[in-house]
């Protein structure tokens, strides 16, 4: 597939157009929170506490996965919820649901597959809001964790090298974009994989990244750049990736364990060495830079794929 065929698939995919819709709440809200300081625009509000922060995020299933798979829609609630603490150097702590369904059976393999994703990552739900009346199906989740020393979306730096860690131990699911390495795999080894990144940050080695979310490895790394005012380099080629997805699919899936990092140069390989140690896929895919674009190679051929000067994703930035 020519470079711009592909840059046009994943410009126009779902996951990096529902990213745009953030900037009406962005609009709103502003970049931070007035009275407490509080940046917006990360996997979670970071509120100082003490000698550390608290951190707070919450997550919503798609309406359509909520009903084709409950079971796994209940799973990746959790699954999500826990990935985004600990994208910021954190801990989990506990997860409070919201639940509306159409009567109680359909909500109980929903709750099925939260208890069972709860016990794997030893992270309590301690209540929510139920309603069984409802005329549709839905599933939120929020999550309450700490952190001693953050891994933040703003503080990545020109100069970084951007650094993708990926398990590849696992399988897309049949029908959404999803590479799930979790749901059959040992939950102490999931448990000790997580444990990397706070370990990360709290030897210094990672101040800046994100977890992979909805919008791929490619609207992650446009996240991070968006609030952390620069731009990038990325080489797809280097982008780590299961031999049997296609590259487009690949670049659009939602991995249940990926993290996007970006590195001081001279930390690369203490980092990549921590991952490795764990026979998980950490590749240095791309640098960023001042100009504040987003540029993807491959081979021969390069793009400009985003221009902050001309257009917002978020909105949680200060380029547009």
């Amino acid at each position: 597939m020519e470079l711009d065929e592909l840059a046009k698939i994943l410009k126009q995919s779902l996951g990096i157009v529902h990213k745009q819709d953030i900037q009406s709440v962005a609009r709103f809200l502003g970049t931070e929170n007035a009275a407490n300081k509080i940046q917006l625009g990360d996997d979670c509000a970071a509120i100082p506490d003490g000698d550390g922060y608290l951190l707070l995020a919450a997550e919503g299933m798609m309406p359509d996965f909520v009903t084709s798979d409950p079971w796994f829609a209940g799973w990746s609630a959790v699954m999500v919820n826990v990935s985004d603490i600990y994208a910021m150097g954190g801990r989990p702590i506990a997860i409070v649901d919201t639940i509306w369904s159409q009567d109680a059976a359909i909500s109980q393999p929903l709750l099925a597959g939260m208890s069972a994703a709860a016990r794997a990552y030893q992270v309590p739900i301690v209540g929510g809001h139920t309603n069984t009346r409802s005329a549709y199906n839905a599933l939120s989740i929020a999550i309450l964790g700490r952190a001693h020393n953050l891994i933040s979306s703003f503080q990545a730096q020109p100069g970084d090298r951007l650094l993708m860690a990926i398990d590849l131990r696992g399988k897309l699911h049949p029908q959404y974009p999803f590479w799930n390495a979790a749901t059959e795999t040992d939950p102490a080894r999931l448990r000790e994989d997580l444990e990397l990144l706070p370990k990360l940050a709290e030897n210094g080695l990672c101040a800046a990244g994100k977890d992979i979310s909805m919008g791929g490895i490619i609207g992650t790394i446009l996240m991070l750049l968006e609030t952390s005012n620069c731009g990038a380099v990325i080489d797809l080629d280097a982008i780590p990736r299961a031999a049997e997805v296609p590259c487009d699919r690949w670049l659009l899936s939602f991995p249940s364990y990926g993290f996007l990092l970006s590195v001081r140069p001279d930390r690369v390989f203490a980092v990549q060495q921590m991952f490795g140690n764990r026979q998980i896929a950490c590749e240095d895919i791309g640098e960023a830079i001042d100009p504040p674009q987003m540029i993807l190679k491959s081979q021969q051929e390069s793009i400009i794929f985003w221009d902050f000067h001309q257009a917002a994703l978020t909105g949680f930035g200060n380029r547009v």
